[in-house]
């Protein structure tokens, strides 16, 4: 195989260019040293990008990197020459690092869980984007040449990313169509394949909504050589690109940019119907359900960009898990616990994340402390849009052994305490004219729990929804909603005491679900209450119980 490089990018033609005009005019005696001095900065300039682009992009996986070399060592002139494959495939036509630690990166920004590859070649894309996917995402490449997957697949199996890769071998369009009837989408679809198709692809995808809402069209080599914008270009894959840019620049259902990446990559995404002029006159385009809420999908309104939250309770189990999941919908947290070290270690866990937190150390049950927490959350962020009243104490002993200290004390943090903390919050928020008050309540609220006695908690918790009820329909004409959440058992290391672990094979036996609730389970409410999609909603007591109280 010939070890000339043949220049495949504008950079890379260009550079070629400036070279042989340089190599010219130091040549000559007549040439300005002046000019020379320019050429020769301008090959500095264009011959040290690439390199620098390799050098500072993350460093590729090591299933990436032996595939890469696989690729670019194998001879595929011979595969040809003995029939293996149906076309000679040039080792260029590789994804190199930068462009698919690109695509890895498109896959992480676009969160997508399941991508469509038209054109695989050996797989190197199709790797990297199956490396930003999530454990259960998927990747359907589309290869016409068998032996490109036999090639592959080896190295995919080395990879843990591998078995996300489906591939499916033949004509791409066949694939399409085979995808199509089933009802397949995808979050991304990348293109790389015959340039003369990639119209044909591309209306294929959007015609029969193999790309889902919100989903994102990445198309390589979309410069091809500079030969799309070249008024002089007789080359026919630069002639099929050109038509493909102008065929997407004029499409109003979608928009586009080109990334001057390598030999350039299409970034295409759909637009709004509403917005896009091709709306069907005989449906009204211009409602909420159609347009959203102030133009806002549904997953977006559970957002909660730039909102301030705080979670009592947060240095463990259900308190931690809320205080993440606020977190990961976008809130700045103040995480709340009488234990110091346990609210900053979250707090830190919060931070790692990227989400803007606080340690707050507080005992619920006095009102001064609930109000220097309240103080301090203020100074540092001014405002508070979410209070998550979680804390709470348990206590078991039989009824006609229940002592006044037991019942002050269970009631003192579990029904007083979130009094003051809603008391104390709801008159910030009633200031604000807005707020979403969370307050945990229990299973025990609607029936008796058993075998365990437990008195004092589960009279506490029916306090705490009559609280939250009474507290809902007083100030939601205020701009102020109150809710509540009512777990079920829920698997936290109290559970796995000694004194407990005999009575959670009898619980299981009482829960249709046939399982605990894990913290994980209750994330998502809790989001749903303190965002504007629950807007509606207040005094009302959210019940996740795995179906326990029905029996």
């Amino acid at each position: 195989m010939s070890s000339v490089h043949v220049p495949d990018t504008p950079v890379e033609v260009v550079l070629d260019l400036l070279t042989k005009a340089k190599d010219i005019a130091t040549t000559c005696e007549n040439v300005p040293e002046e000019l020379k001095s320019y050429l020769q900065k301008a090959v500095d300039i264009t011959s040290g990008l690439d390199d620098y682009l390799e050098r500072m992009t993350t460093k590729e996986s090591e299933p990436l990197a032996e595939l890469f070399k696989k690729t670019v060592s194998h001879d595929w002139d011979q595969v040809h020459k003995e029939g293996k494959t149906l076309f000679c495939l040039p080792k260029e036509c590789i994804t190199g690092h930068v462009e698919g630690q690109t695509l890895k990166m498109l896959v992480h920004m676009s969160r997508a869980r399941r991508v469509l590859e038209i054109g695989m070649f050996t797989g190197y894309g199709a790797l990297s984007m199956a490396e930003g996917l999530p454990e259960d995402g998927c990747l359907v490449a589309c290869e016409l040449e068998p032996y490109l997957k036999e090639f592959a697949q080896p190295i995919f199996n080395k990879s843990p990313h591998g078995k996300k890769i489906i591939v499916k071998t033949g004509s791409a369009m066949d694939t399409l169509r085979e995808l199509a009837a089933t009802g397949e989408q995808f979050d991304m679809v990348f293109i790389d394949a015959d340039k003369n198709n990639y119209i044909n692809y591309y209306n294929f995808i959007l015609d029969n909504n193999l790309l889902r809402l919100h989903g994102v069209i990445c198309v390589d080599n979309s410069l091809y050589k500079a030969k799309v914008y070249l008024t002089d270009t007789t080359d026919s894959n630069g002639l099929a690109l050109r038509d493909f840019n102008q065929f997407i620049a004029n499409d109003p259902r979608v928009e586009q940019v080109i990334v001057p990446l390598r030999d350039g990559i299409s970034l295409i995404r759909r637009v709004s119907a509403a917005t896009s002029g091709s709306s069907n006159k005989q449906c009204d385009i211009t409602d909420e359900v159609f347009c959203g809420v102030k133009g806002r999908a549904i997953l977006d309104r559970m957002r909660l960009d730039g909102k301030v939250a705080y979670v009592t309770g947060a240095g463990q189990g259900i308190g931690r898990a809320f205080a993440h999941a606020l977190g990961e919908a976008g809130a700045k947290v103040a995480v709340v616990d009488l234990d110091q070290v346990k609210a900053q270690r979250v707090a830190e866990e919060l931070l790692l994340k990227g989400i803007n937190s606080m340690a707050v150390t507080a005992d619920i049950s006095k009102s001064e402390d609930v109000q220097k927490m309240i103080d301090s959350i203020m100074s540092k962020w001014g405002a508070i849009h979410i209070a998550c009243n979680n804390a709470g104490i348990n206590m078991n002993s039989a009824s006609e052994d229940t002592s006044l200290e037991e019942w002050d004390q269970t009631f003192s943090v579990n029904l007083r305490g979130t009094f003051i903390c809603c008391q104390a919050a709801g008159r910030v928020m009633l200031k604000q004219g807005y707020g979403k008050i969370v307050n945990t309540a229990s299973m025990a609220s609607l029936i008796v729990p058993h075998p365990q006695k437990q008195l004092s908690y589960n009279t506490s918790k029916a306090g705490v929804v009559k609280l939250t009820q009474t507290l809902g329909t007083e100030w939601i004409d205020r701009g102020v909603r109150v809710n509540c959440i009512s777990p079920g058992i829920v698997d936290t290391p109290l559970i796995h005491s000694e004194s407990l672990r005999p009575l959670v094979q009898r619980w299981l036996s009482d829960i249709p679900a046939g399982k605990l609730a894990q913290v994980t389970d209750l994330q998502a409410a809790v989001v749903y209450l303190a965002s504007d999609a629950s807007d509606y909603m207040t005094g009302h007591n959210l019940v996740i119980e795995g179906g326990q109280s029905l029996w």
